[in-house]
């Protein structure tokens, strides 16, 4: 359908994509693997994953062109300085086994760490990470950078300082954490909002809205709750799944479309519920 992909830039980027955080070994391969068979030409990973090496190795055995796989990988936290940068990307390049990243982006802010709720100095400035990333660029070896985990304040700071766009910001989206202001910031300055943990880390799924609008369509509670957040005007999502069946399920989502009423219904900004799915995902798996 043609909202499978949305784009921003000029840049074509597929809706609903492959995410693996906390995807190892041979787990990861076979769930890149299987996505890709199923029709998946979206993939996201990070050095910070540790599995770089199997998401390029699930690349090149499928039968799927390289060309046709828009692939992500993020700056981890010490690979930020000028030098570093370019070192650490030419690492990723070898290790998902091409030539070329299609995004490049900064994990975290530099500034503020993981989960911290302060900022904390030290970190190297944005601007030197930034323009080692564009010259990246300049070679080649990456087609467009973007962050991550970036508040409006600090995704417009990048914005000024690099060259090349900033074509995405990577943050946590789905019914349960308010991200209007920042979705609004991007709207109108063409960013892209790609959203990871869509299903709130599975927390979606025991959801009575989205269970009961499920039903209506025919859909199942986690399938309603990616789409409303590609239905969201320049947003894309990169769920995690393993298993085949969750991997069809989390793609097929084009062929029905919420009201604006369900749109709203759906939208409930909770702490609570944000920080219990995120809890849960820390259980051994």
């Amino acid at each position: 359908m043609s909202d499978d992909i949305v784009t921003v830039r000029g840049v074509e980027v597929p809706a609903v994509g492959l995410g693996t955080w906390r995807l190892r070994g041979d787990d990861c391969r076979r769930a890149v693997e299987t996505a890709l068979e199923l029709g998946y030409r979206h993939v996201d990973t990070a050095q910070a994953y540790g599995n770089e090496r199997r998401v390029g190795a699930a690349i090149r055995s499928s039968a799927v062109d390289r060309d046709d796989v828009f692939l992500t990988t993020k700056l981890d936290g010490g690979s930020r300085k000028n030098g570093a940068v370019q070192r650490s990307v030419r690492e990723s390049l070898d290790r998902l086994g091409t030539d070329y990243l299609d995004m490049l982006l900064i994990h975290w802010p530099n500034d503020k760490p993981p989960f911290s709720p302060v900022r904390l100095p030290g970190g190297p400035p944005l601007a030197e990470t930034l323009t080692a990333m564009n010259e990246l660029v300049d070679e080649g070896l990456v087609r467009h950078v973007g962050v991550s985990n970036f508040d409006v304040r600090r995704l417009d700071e990048a914005r000024r300082l690099s060259e090349a766009p900033i074509v995405t910001n990577q943050v946590q989206f789905h019914p349960y954490w308010d991200q209007r202001d920042l979705l609004s910031y991007c709207r109108r300055n063409d960013v892209l909002l790609t959203a990871y943990s869509p299903l709130c880390h599975g927390g979606v799924l025991d959801d009575d809205v989205l269970r009961e609008l499920g039903r209506r369509y025919g859909k199942t509670a986690a399938q309603v709750a990616i789409r409303w957040a590609i239905q969201h005007e320049g947003v894309v999502a990169i769920p995690k799944a393993t298993s085949r069946d969750h991997l069809a399920a989390n793609v097929d989502v084009f062929d029905f479309e919420l009201t604006e009423a369900e749109m709203e219904r759906i939208h409930r900004p909770s702490k609570l519920r944000t920080f219990t799915g995120f809890a849960r995902s820390r259980l051994p798996v």
